[in-house]
């Protein structure tokens, strides 16, 4: 078959990190999950979908609560015909033995083709594609969220939301994108604001408490970048200027004893906002949501973050076709 286009970027061996993803590779995957998502309009198309893959094997090792990205990742190999295999408590696995965390994964390395990784510890996914890479088998790794410091494919689902939401009016570009919340820890944060720097006029508005402001590596890989962009306070200002809202929640996991409790209210989203909004405001959300964001604004169709939810299935399945190298084979079907 025939593929979409010759690829415009180098086939990755590994999603870890936002910053590995340039234009090219964004424009391609909108255009992938666009192809996928026609296949599921009928039977023949998702039985298709599902020939692709049902050779391969996947292992999903995740040791970070996790509700919605790992049943997604769980969909989006089903929807490929992959049988993934989980862990979900290292307690139950040989490291209660004291077996190395780098020996186990390389073991699971050996019965299976891909693995996606959630980890509370900060750039555990680089250092195992690091490890596995020097192996005799190598196999890809997707980083599904590291600690504080990111969460890629996240960050492509709400690009590929913010595409679908403004692509009948001219896309992304030129955009003022305002993030709310606990923007020191959220790593859906940060990977997103790597990837919206390649994106011409895209304006940041970080709005949140002084104890959650963005750290300093971010400021400075804006400001290298020349993507513009302020830090404030002032949550009415912000969410009236922006066309979109990214909320996030207070990511109290983090927290350590002793930690000092942030007032929060003056950052929430609620149903009286809304007028404040304009009418083309995109409305989003990692989830899970507490109180920063009203259920009441559901109904409201500038709020995304249910859309977002699915497409994160199909961004996910998109991307395990790049790493397994049958994109290819993402052509409209003749049914």
């Amino acid at each position: 078959m025939s593929s979409l286009t010759p690829l415009p970027f180098t086939r990755p061996k590994h999603i870890l990190s936002a910053r590995q993803f340039g234009r090219p590779f964004l424009d391609y995957m909108y255009e992938l999950i666009n192809q996928i998502r026609k296949f599921d309009k009928t039977k023949d198309g998702l039985m298709y979908l599902q020939s692709l893959l049902a050779h391969r094997r996947a292992m999903l090792y995740f040791t970070q609560p996790s509700t919605r990205t790992f049943l997604s990742f769980q969909a989006a190999c089903h929807i490929l015909g992959i049988k993934p295999a989980e862990i979900r408590d290292p307690s139950t696995s040989s490291e209660r033995k004291g077996e190395s965390l780098e020996d186990s994964l390389r073991t699971f390395a050996s019965y299976v083709d891909l693995i996606v990784m959630r980890s509370p510890t900060a750039g555990l996914s680089d250092r195992i594609a690091t490890l596995l890479d020097e192996t005799p088998r190598p196999v890809p790794i997707i980083n599904a969220g590291s600690g504080p410091d990111e969460h890629p494919t996240q960050a492509l689902l709400d690009i590929y939301t913010l595409q679908r939401s403004f692509r009948s009016s001219s896309g992304i570009e030129g955009k003022t994108i305002c993030m709310v919340g606990d923007l020191k820890r959220g790593r859906t944060v940060r990977s997103l604001s790597h990837l919206l720097t390649n994106y011409p006029g895209v304006r940041l508005i970080f709005c949140s408490p002084q104890a959650f402001r963005i750290e300093d590596d971010l400021r400075q890989f804006l400001r290298s970048g020349g993507v513009q962009f302020e830090e404030t306070p002032d949550f009415h200002q912000a969410i009236a200027a922006a066309d979109a809202i990214y909320m996030t929640r207070v990511q109290d996991e983090y927290d350590v004893q002793g930690s000092v409790k942030v007032d929060y209210q003056a950052y929430c989203l609620r149903y009286e906002h809304l007028e404040r909004l304009k009418s083309h405001c995109v409305i989003m959300h990692p989830l899970p949501r507490r109180d920063e964001l009203d259920p009441a604004i559901d109904a409201d169709p500038r709020a995304k973050y249910w859309r977002q939810e699915r497409n994160g299935m199909w961004t996910r399945v998109a991307l395990i076709t790049i790493l397994m190298g049958v994109d290819n084979h993402i052509v409209l079907p003749t049914l």
